[in-house]
């Protein structure tokens, strides 16, 4: 028993911080285009914007910590909105960050992923997006969003326990492009309904009476963080 121990955790050790082939190019391009056919219809991406308010309120809970703030609890709600509770100074910079982490946090993570995959590092990756998922579960404060974080971290587990090396590039590139292109969508949206007057206590609203600053210009720094974020992942996954 100690043996097998003893052999299993460097493996496991060495497959972790280890590199893992590329995936061929058109397995590439083809979990890019299945990224756009869940983001673009508007029928599937009220489904698939759950996992891009995961993102959102997550980034919100993190640099919440990150700042000081005490995170007291997150909530994922059916219509795809959530609401993330932290105590703390009402004003400052820690407040400030952690309003501005939720639309930026999406594109920001796809970012990060397509630099884990451009180095090899795909189950990295995989145990890296698991591990930040169980340990936002713990936050969660509600059954829906219980429930949303547990199968998409059950995702997660299973491609990383149990999947074969194809099945698991392919799975990492396609999770990537989803944050990177559905990390562009919301920022949008927020446009839209700020135009016909509604979201009145959006993060950009917040941001602006937090800093004085207009709304228009915390939602262009989602635009511009978004759409680079868009631009250089997608030059990382596409390089070969």
């Amino acid at each position: 028993m100690d043996s097998t121990a003893s052999t299993a955790l460097p493996d496991l050790w060495d497959r972790l911080i280890g590199t893992q082939p590329d995936p061929d190019l058109w397995v590439v391009l083809a979990t890019m285009v299945a990224a756009l056919a869940v983001v673009i219809p508007h029928t599937l991406w009220r489904i698939s914007r759950n996992a891009i308010t995961i993102a959102h309120e997550g980034g919100h809970g993190l640099v919440a910590l990150l700042t000081g703030r005490t995170l007291t609890g997150i909530r994922l709600h059916s219509d795809t909105s959530g609401l993330t509770v932290s105590r703390g100074k009402p004003y400052g910079i820690g407040m400030i960050l952690t309003a501005a982490a939720g639309y930026t946090a999406p594109p920001l993570l796809g970012l990060g992923g397509a630099a884990l995959l451009a180095a090899g590092h795909i189950t990295l990756l995989l145990w890296l997006a698991t591990a930040l998922l169980v340990t936002m579960l713990v936050m969660i404060r509600n059954a829906y969003g219980a429930l949303t974080v547990i199968l998409t971290g059950g995702a997660f587990l299973l491609v990383s326990w149990l999947a074969g090396p194809q099945v698991q590039a392919a799975f990492a590139y396609a999770v990537v492009w989803f944050l990177l292109l559905g990390g562009v969508r919301p920022a949008f949206e927020l446009q839209t309904k700020r135009a016909r007057g509604g979201a009145g206590d959006s993060d950009a609203d917040q941001l602006s009476r937090l800093t004085h600053v207009p709304a228009g210009l915390w939602l262009f720094l989602f635009h511009a963080v978004s759409l680079c974020s868009l631009m250089g992942g997608g030059r990382w996954l596409l390089e070969r």
